[in-house]
């Protein structure tokens, strides 16, 4: 595999777009329940959300209006669409116990309380939990608890 090119500052390799029936709403709400910081927010005719950069620690999450089939007749919100999801968000976080009370407290919808997941010696131990959000999409937040041990 050849080196890749460093990213763009203030990006990560790898970042995820989610689409909202009231995404002026949602934008809100995933900075009160889950912790994003607000980077960037476009607001188009009627105050339509456009674009908007969400930051966690060093990843970006993107948030839009569902109401955007004139520009990209794809996307849709999990309402849009019968509750469904094509991704799922994953996110590590420091105290996931403290993460789930926040968001609970916030309105999420706790489907996983959070509990331990131990892959064994060879792998690694994390406790995460699973919720939906205001729109419909579903996350899970973990907290690693053992890495894996080095192969000799």
């Amino acid at each position: 595999m050849n080196p890749l090119k460093p990213t763009p500052p203030g990006w990560p390799r790898i970042s995820s777009s989610l689409y909202y029936d009231d995404a002026a709403k949602a934008i809100d709400w995933l900075c009160d329940a889950f912790g994003f910081a607000l980077r960037l927010k476009v607001e188009g005719e009627g105050g339509r959300i456009e674009h908007s950069e969400l930051v966690f620690g060093d990843g970006v999450v993107m948030a839009a209006g569902a109401d955007k089939a004139d520009k990209f007749p794809q996307i849709r919100s999990p309402r849009q669409v019968g509750g469904a999801n094509t991704q799922n968000m994953f996110i590590y976080v420091d105290d996931v116990d403290a993460h789930c009370a926040r968001a609970r407290a916030k309105g999420a919808r706790i489907v996983t309380e959070p509990k331990v997941s131990d892959y064994g010696e060879e792998y690694w131990s994390d406790k995460s939990y699973e919720c939906v959000d205001v729109g419909g999409h579903h996350w899970w937040f973990a907290e690693r608890l053992r890495s894996a041990k080095p192969k000799s």
